[in-house]
C-alpha cells in the first residue's frame, strides 16, 4: 500500500538539523522497523509572507513509502512520537499521512497544496479538509501550525509536479561530463530533460555536471534538468546540469 508522509516546522533558526534531515531519518527508521520501503524525500516550497511564521524558507518535506497495511497505525504513532522527541525548541511540528488509493477527491488535496504556495492558509481549514478527505493530520508541539504545511506537502507530492529531491548526487567531479546512460546507472534519476523546452535527452548525449546535481519531481519521476552549454568544451558535452539557482522555481 502506497503512503505519503509529510512533516513540517520541526526546526528553529539556531538548529542546523533541519526538517529535511528529520524526514530522511524518519523514512530510514520506517524501513529499519520493517514497516515498508521508502522513496527519497522531496522539498516543497510554500508561500513566503510576513503572516506565515517559518524558520528560513517555509518548505515542507514529504516522502512516499510502500508500506504493509497492518503497520499504518504503527507508522502514524511512531511518526508523532518521533516529532515530539526530535523537534527543536520553539518549533510547531505537523504530521500528515495520506493513502492515495483511499482518496475519493485527490484533486482537493492537490489544489490545497498549490494554494499553500500562493496564499496564507490557517490551521482550522487544514483540519477540516483533512477530515473531509479522511487523511491523518496531527500536531506535535508548539502552536501546531506545521499541520498546514504537512497537509500541503502531501498534496504537492501527490501532484507529481512539484518539489526538489533532498540532497545532491555525487556521481562525478564538478565539470566532468557523463552520458545520460551513466547518469541513470549511478542515480535514481529516470529522465534528463531540457529546462527550456522540455525535450528528453537521448541515452548517448553527454551532460557536464555542476557542483550540486539535484533532481526535481516532474510527471511522478525524478528528473535532472539541463540547459545548453553556451561554450561547449572539448569533452563533447552540449548540456550542463542546472544550478540550484536555476531550480528555484521547483
Amino acid at each position: 500500500m502506497r503512503a505519503l508522509i509529510c512533516i513540517d516546522d520541526t526546526d528553529n533558526i539556531d538548529i542546523k538539523r533541519g526538517t529535511g534531515q528529520l524526514a530522511s531519518e524518519l523514512s530510514e527508521q520506517i524501513t529499519e522497523h520493517g514497516w515498508g520501503d521508502c522513496e527519497p524525500v522531496t522539498r516543497h516550497q510554500l508561500f513566503v509572507h510576513p503572516d506565515v511564521p517559518y524558520t528560513s524558507h517555509n518548505s515542507a518535506m514529504c516522502f512516499a513509502a510502500d508500506i504493509k497495511p497492518q503497520h499504518l497505525e504503527d507508522i502514524i504513532k511512531y511518526g508523532g512520537d518521533f516529532l515530539e522527541r526530535e523537534r527543536a525548541v520553539g518549533s510547531d511540528p505537523g504530521l500528515c499521512v495520506v493513502i492515495p488509493e483511499r482518496l475519493t477527491n485527490p484533486g482537493w488535496l492537490i489544489a490545497y497544496g498549490f494554494s499553500a504556495k500562493q496564499e496564507v492558509l490557517n490551521k482550522d481549514y487544514a483540519y477540516s479538509l483533512a477530515a473531509e478527505l479522511g487523511v491523518h493530520l496531527s500536531e506535535h508541539g508548539g502552536t501546531g501550525d506545521g499541520v498546514i504545511g504537512a497537509l500541503a506537502g502531501t498534496g504537492l507530492r501527490l501532484s507529481g509536479n512539484d518539489g526538489r529531491f533532498r540532497g545532491k548526487f555525487t556521481i562525478a567531479l564538478p565539470d566532468q561530463a557523463l552520458t545520460v546512460t551513466d547518469i541513470y546507472a549511478k542515480t535514481y534519476i529516470t529522465k534528463v530533460r531540457s529546462i527550456e523546452d522540455g525535450h528528453i535527452l537521448k541515452d548517448h548525449e553527454l551532460v557536464e555536471l555542476g557542483e550540486k546535481v539535484k533532481a526535481v519531481l516532474i510527471d511522478q519521476e525524478a528528473v535532472l534538468l539541463v540547459v545548453p552549454l553556451s561554450n561547449p568544451g572539448d569533452r563533447g558535452a552540449l548540456w550542463r546540469s542546472c544550478s540550484k539557482e536555476e531550480l528555484r522555481a521547483y
